[in-house]
């Protein structure tokens, strides 16, 4: 199957499909969906394929399965959940992935990285000697590009991705981008340097407090904010990841205010679901500042993250943190673009998957995947 002249995973179809028909009321919360062989004799699949794309309807909370019953639309437009009592959330902790856990970081293969350094140093000559533009190497940005369309399902443009030394730096350049006459909120609990950060910028900041799948519906409505930081997937500390119908009502709140959304996707890629796909960015990327790193899913001391900007806020990031020069060396950028182009990130992130898979689980019965810390 085929999209803007890209290879797209027949799952990926079904998944979209569906899910788009369960958004629009086509299946209304508790209605059955169309029993796995129906699927695949329609669309000329597999009942595997099919399968696939029901789990992700699943991970993504559009649908439950019930057993020797099928599957079941659960995606509510507007959701109240309850909010937690101060102190109730509990940090579960991830389990070591290296010997020595969080300093071995995701414990890359050595042999890989310093092969593929070996390679860079010999191949990309005419680049290592060179300043890196502002926004970091238009090489690297066209590889995370084109990772981000087939890992999870994101539509982004190589210009619009500015690269910069991990997480924290990253959270510095948004008021340059956006101002100080906007006020920002983040949830509560949350990850301590997201709000030190914004108030060091002289930012007014407001904390809003978590439920058991998002903030909760109020407090979004109570808030004057115009720009909300979320972690939707395992929110630090509370381990709270924002339901499907949540991160639709994020996407109403952001268009409703005429607001923005920082989504800090940090560590996602530890999701045990391969094939888990869904972002705010993909919902609405007018709307939605997109922020990941890779140092955590390399090892620590690799100071690389990007982020992904709208359009709309191209040339107020060219005004305002333009200027600086990228904080990632060049040599790291040629490294991280050969370990994306050539496979090894993922292979490793798929290592990974397996691994925590096989982890033991905490009381409610899932993986304990934590996080001890951004970068």
């Amino acid at each position: 199957m085929k999209r803007d002249g890209n290879s797209v995973p027949a799952y990926r179809t079904i998944y979209e499909e569906l899910r788009k028909k369960i958004i629009e009321g086509d299946y209304s919360p508790g209605a059955r969906l169309p029993s796995k062989r129906t699927t695949a004799a329609d669309y000329g699949v597999s009942v595997i394929t099919v399968e696939h794309a029901y789990d992700l309807l699943v991970d993504e909370g559009y649908a439950e399965a019930r057993e020797r019953s099928g599957f079941y639309a659960s995606y509510q437009r507007r959701d109240s959940f309850p909010v937690a009592e101060e102190g109730s959330f509990r940090n579960t902790g991830r389990p070591s992935i290296g010997p020595g856990g969080e300093e071995d970081g995701a414990s890359f293969p050595h042999s890989v990285y310093a092969k593929t350094v070996r390679r860079v140093l010999a191949d990309y000559e005419d680049i290592l000697y060179r300043r890196s533009p502002s926004g970091g190497l238009p090489i690297l940005k066209e590889t995370i590009a084109e990772y981000l369309g087939r890992s999870r399902g994101i539509r982004a443009n190589p210009d619009n991705i500015v690269i910069g030394s991990g997480a924290e730096y990253l959270y510095t350049l948004i008021p340059m981008i956006l101002g100080h006459g906007r006020i920002f909120a983040a949830e509560r609990p949350s990850f301590g340097k997201i709000l030190a950060i914004y108030r060091a910028s002289g930012l007014i900041c407001e904390e809003l407090t978590l439920g058991q799948n998002g903030i909760d519906s109020g407090e979004l409505e109570r808030t004057r904010a115009s720009v909300l930081h979320i972690t939707p997937y395992r929110s630090y500390p509370s381990m709270v990841t924002a339901s499907a119908s949540k991160r639709h009502e994020y996407i109403r709140w952001a268009e409703e205010r005429d607001g923005l959304l920082v989504e800090d996707d940090v560590e996602s890629e530890f999701a045990p679901a391969v094939r888990r796909a869904e972002t705010l960015f993909g919902l609405n990327p007018a709307r939605v500042i997109y922020l990941n790193s890779f140092s955590k899913t390399l090892f620590p001391s690799l100071r690389a993250g990007y982020m992904i900007l709208p359009d709309g806020l191209m040339d107020a990031y060219r005004e305002g943190a333009g200027i600086l020069s990228c904080t990632v060396p060049v040599l790291e950028q040629c490294v991280l673009n050969e370990l994306i182009a050539r496979g090894d990130f993922e292979r490793h992130l798929n290592r990974l998957r397996r691994a925590m898979r096989k982890s033991p689980t905490n009381t409610d019965g899932k993986t304990t995947l934590a996080i001890s810390g951004k970068s």
